[in-house]
């Protein structure tokens, strides 16, 4: 389904425009609530339909951008709900708009508002970088005021971070933030900001293998779940029982899991929430593959995929796409895995989100190294290790040195080195430090032609620092220094400090 942009025609009435303000704070407390047709239908004489610009004749500045706004944010939450296309870039046109209007009438925590919406639309496309900047302007703005739009932007960037697996960084900020949040009256707001907590407490758990951060992140669920009841917010409850879900699926607990699980599907399908549904599709497809349940799996990932394939939410559609694969890879459809796994680097790359496309290469190489070349082996390899770069995922990191030590292991072994060894040992004049030195050398050698001479890259892939391997090599392999690339001296500083 596809919005179509029309202009509603005829004048508004002068009284009704007088009563604008009041209708978009209402329809506001209804979004907030998680009732976003109902908001709608507050708006309705101004603004027919979604897909539709409101009607702004003879509105006053503040009310035109107020009503820009309501009619953007809901947009952007409905366009998601229901996987309508061109629905975000129609809320960022709208949101832009009322920022626009706010700033010019000097009301700041306004246009703030109105960013931090813009920024949560960004993120919904994979614009993790454009949502950054925006929510980061926002703070450098408001300072240190204790405001709700203040917390919206901490709450937003955190997530932000997370999304990009900047894990520490999006744990800072939580663990600042969260006496603010405490001292909130704003339930909704404070049930998001401990469900999001809990998804990175989650996630810090499989990472780093630390089993009080479950316990850590139940209760910031258990927390989640009273403030949305209190909010009357059924969307993000749905969301809760989602995210918890998961987290017994991690833990081997899949009965409870699915029982999440359902609850997660069922009140989402009431809701009518599409994009929710698919959401959750995924994560239960995730679980199936926890459990070797490869053909659920399967089946339950791809009807999330075509979901997802048309709404404009590139993070969750390559997520899916990646499990699908995942799926595919272990039922023996090696050439579809692939092709799945391609697409999903190539939307997250286009979307600005590389850190689900290193994802995507990662699990390629994970699930079909064994049946690829090892020139597409190495492709991959280095697509994964440049978008995750930035990655503060120590899980991650893990998977993506298993993979290197694998490609040396493999391309060692390649060089019949094992044979030239037995042959030497059966000789005579063998000596062990000698072969010991060969050895290391011919690993250093593989890694810094798999890194491109980059020494920084290669002592990544031997697990090993910076200045140990550049030791190594200009004390014991001085014949491997012609391979790496030139060392760039570092220009003096002109500034001197006294």
């Amino acid at each position: 389904m596809e919005l179509q942009i029309q202009i509603v025609d005829g004048a508004t009435n002068l009284a009704v425009a007088e009563n604008v303000i009041p209708l978009c704070e209402f329809a506001k407390g209804l979004e907030e609530a998680g009732e976003f047709e109902q908001a709608v239908d507050t708006l309705r004489p101004f603004w027919t339909s979604l897909g539709e610009r409101p009607n702004t004749t003879n509105l006053e500045p503040q009310a035109k951008a107020e009503l820009f706004l309501r009619s953007g944010a809901l947009t952007g939450w409905l366009g998601s709900a229901k996987q309508l296309a061109g629905s975000q870039d129609l809320a960022k046109d709208l949101i832009s708009e009322s920022a626009t209007l706010f700033s010019q009438l000097g009301m700041t925590d306004k246009t703030a508002e109105a960013h931090v919406d813009l920024a949560i639309c960004y993120w919904r496309e994979g614009g993790l970088d454009e949502a950054r900047i925006t929510l980061k302007h926002v703070l450098e703005t408001l300072g240190n005021q204790e405001s709700e739009q203040r917390l919206r932007a901490l709450l937003n960037i955190a997530i932000v971070e997370k999304v990009a697996a900047r894990d520490l960084e999006a744990l800072r900020i939580y663990k600042e933030a969260a006496p603010l949040f405490d001292r909130s009256t704003n339930h909704a707001l404070k049930g998001k900001f401990h469900n999001s907590y809990a998804t990175l407490l989650k996630s810090l758990a499989a990472s780093d293998n630390r089993t009080e951060y479950v316990d850590s992140a139940l209760v910031e669920f258990t927390a989640a779940s009273f403030h949305f009841e209190q909010a009357g917010h059924k969307r993000f409850q749905a969301r809760v029982e989602n995210n918890v879900g998961f987290l017994f699926g991690e833990i081997g607990r899949y009965s409870e899991a699915h029982e999440h699980l359902a609850r997660a599907h069922d009140l989402l399908m009431s809701l009518g929430d599409q994009g929710g549904v698919a959401n959750s599709d995924d994560t239960r497809a995730q679980v199936f593959l926890m459990e070797g349940k490869y053909k659920e799996a399967e089946k339950i990932a791809s009807s999330a995929v075509r979901t997802l394939t048309h709404g404009g939410e590139q993070t969750i559609l390559v997520e899916a796409l990646t499990t699908q694969a995942k799926a595919l890879a272990r039922l023996e459809q090696t050439e579809l895995a692939r092709t799945t796994l391609d697409q999903a680097i190539d939307i997250a790359q286009r979307a600005g989100d590389p850190h689900r496309g290193g994802i995507a290469a990662l699990s390629a190489l994970e699930e079909l190294g064994t049946k690829l070349s090892s020139d597409v082996v190495l492709q991959y390899y280095r697509t994964a290790e440049v978008l995750l770069t930035q990655s503060q995922n120590g899980r991650i990191k893990m998977r993506l040195g298993e993979c290197a030590r694998r490609i040396l292991s493999t391309e060692f072994n390649a060089t019949g080195v094992s044979a030239t060894t037995e042959a030497s040992i059966m000789g005579s004049g063998f000596s062990l430090d000698a072969e010991v030195l060969r050895y290391e050398g011919n690993l250093i050698r593989q890694a810094l032609q798999i890194s491109d001479g980059s020494v920084t890259r290669a002592a990544r892939l031997l697990g090993v620092t910076h200045q140990g391997l550049a030791f190594i090599l200009n004390g014991r392999h001085s014949d491997l220094l012609s391979i790496r690339t030139p060392v760039k001296r570092r220009r003096k500083s002109i500034i001197r400090f006294h």
